[in-house]
């Protein structure tokens, strides 16, 4: 039986931290899960993967003791069963915006009676026979609260059956409400919308959870209460300290900043 340290890390109070997978290398994301971080979670929606780049992406994460998560395309039965043959311990679903699309991730994440999951020989099960057993209690599913539709549908979405918390997907959520990511910090509108769907999660008694572009701001981000927190990406990090190592000797990357990601 595997134990998901990063679902009982939360469950017990204590926020979880991740590094966020895009540039499709397997060898990226062993270092990366080598750091001590509580999870790694490969981009399938945004990311730059493949089947194959995937699993072995997995092999790494799990081989250096880090929870292995991915962000699944879309809410989809099959491409989030065939993540969770290869080995993923944590689904995360974009682009929830109802109880019904609630229910049909959590649906598509767990067994019968629970919910619809196809049983099958997969990585996972090939390599533990007693995988159907515990799989269901330690498999962790956030839904992305990233509408404004979905803030307003917020506890009725947290309140379904199977659905252990949320991540707030920022860019997006300022785009449904008109706003430009780069100006959502400004906005007292969204940062009244992230508040709600916070709460929603307290309310419920769900795991909150929210995208973050630096390590930085996941810290700030926990001070405020959320659980679930990627402290930036891959790319993000890699440029940070070319950054870094640049004007240490007196350069810059090409005269101008890259910004963090915020999903």
């Amino acid at each position: 039986m595997q134990i998901n340290k990063t679902k009982a890390k939360m469950l017990a109070g204590e926020a979880a931290f991740g590094f966020e997978l895009g540039m499709g290398s397997p060898l990226i994301a062993e270092a990366l899960a080598g750091t001590g971080i509580d999870y790694v979670q490969i981009d399938n929606q945004h990311g730059d993967w493949g089947p194959d780049s995937t699993i072995a992406a997995l092999i790494a994460i799990q081989g250096q003791g880090a929870t292995p998560i991915a962000r699944v395309a879309r809410n989809d039965y099959t491409m989030i069963g065939r993540l969770l043959d290869s080995g993923c311990m944590g689904i995360v679903v974009p682009m929830v915006h109802t109880a019904e699309d609630a229910k049909a991730a959590a649906d598509h994440v767990r067994f019968p009676p629970i919910g619809m999951r196809s049983c099958g020989w997969g990585r996972v099960a090939r390599n533990d026979p007693t995988y159907w057993d515990w799989i269901d209690e330690q498999i962790l599913l956030m839904v992305q609260i990233e509408s404004i539709t979905a803030v307003e549908n917020a506890e009725a979405i947290l309140s379904t059956p199977g659905v252990d918390g949320c991540w707030i997907g920022p860019a997006d959520l300022a785009w449904s409400m008109g706003i430009h990511p780069k100006d959502s910090g400004q906005d007292d509108r969204h940062a009244k919308a992230v508040e709600r769907a916070l709460q929603a999660c307290k309310n419920t008694g769900t795991i909150p959870g929210i995208a973050c572009g630096s390590p930085e701001e996941a810290a700030r981000r926990a001070t405020q209460g959320f659980k679930f927190l990627n402290a930036g990406g891959d790319h993000t990090l890699i440029m940070d300290a070319a950054r870094a190592g640049l004007e240490a000797v007196g350069l810059t990357v090409g005269g101008k900043r890259v910004e963090g990601a915020s999903y």
